[in-house]
This record gives structure tokens, sequence and C-alpha cells, in this order.
């Protein structure tokens, strides 16, 4: 398996980067974000857990993403000014990727190999998958996208590979 923390990435700002980069090589919470999709109230929850577990050395990462009937049609200013106008969101995002078929970006090459809690693997259902990241960039849960940023069983999984 590739070392998910060592691909490259590009920022909303347009910055060349690696998810150890963005993270610091600690845990992560990645999740495929759109601005105009029925989960996107999600944002509010997403930015609450990076603020409470930052200091603890945890960070979202927001993946724009447009492949969701159009959810995410936005310019990276568009969708920056979005979250921050809309959320205040403060975790850093990349640019918008392709989660799923042919196109998928090599994160999610990897990342949609992985099984959520009912053991099923394959391509993301919608915009607002979840997976938890270690600081070794294991993947150590994937939650669809239903489930809210926190719930209990999301909370344990990120409190399970936090330091401390």
């Amino acid at each position: 398996m590739t070392d998910l923390l060592d691909l490259p990435v590009t920022t909303l700002q347009g910055t060349p980067t690696t998810l150890r980069e963005l993270t610091g090589g600690a845990p992560a919470l990645v999740v495929n974000v759109a601005s105009r999709c029925g989960l996107t109230s999600q944002y509010a929850a997403l930015e609450a857990l990076h603020e409470e577990f930052r200091d603890r050395g945890f960070t979202v990462i927001g993946v724009p993403c447009n492949q969701f009937k159009g959810q995410e049609p936005g310019t990276a200013e568009e969708i920056a000014e979005f979250c921050s106008a809309t959320y205040g969101v403060t975790f850093p995002m990349t640019e918008k990727l392709e989660i799923n078929g042919p196109g998928a970006h090599p994160l999610f090459q990897e990342l949609t190999g992985v099984p959520d809690v009912d053991g099923t693997a394959g391509d993301a259902q919608w915009n607002f998958e979840k997976w938890v990241l270690s600081g070794q960039g294991e993947v150590v849960a994937r939650f669809r996208p239903r489930t809210e940023p926190d719930a209990p069983e999301v909370r344990a999984a990120i409190e399970s590979v936090l330091p401390g």
C-alpha cells in the first residue's frame, strides 16, 4: 500500500503539498465535501471537531468533489469563500478532486479500498464520506455520508488515534 501521507495533493489555494505536510504527520479526518449538498451542514460539526482536537495534533482535511450531481461547481476561490463565510472553516482543504472512477485521485484509490463499519469497500456513496487516519497514515475507520462527524463512533475512532 502507498503511504497515504506522502501522496501529492494541492491545496485549495493552489500550493502543492502532501497530507503529511497538511497534518504534520498527526491524525486526521479526511472528508469529501460539497457546498450544495443536503449534507453541507456537516461543515459545522467538522469545524467543531477540528477546533476541539487540534491542540492534540488532529486536523480535518476537506476535499471538494463535484462528482455527485455537480454539487461542488464553484472555483477554488468560491469554495474557500463559501466555507469561510458560511461555516467559519479553518481546517485545510485541497483542490477539487475526483474520488471515484477511473479518474480518481491516488489518495481516494487507496481510501475507497478500505471497508466501512459494515465491511463494505468500494466507491464513496456520496459527499461527506469520512476516513480517520492515524499519524502514520493508516486508515483506522471509514464512515458513510449520513454518519454525522460528531457521532459517537466517529469521535471514538478519532480518540483512538490521538496521543495521550
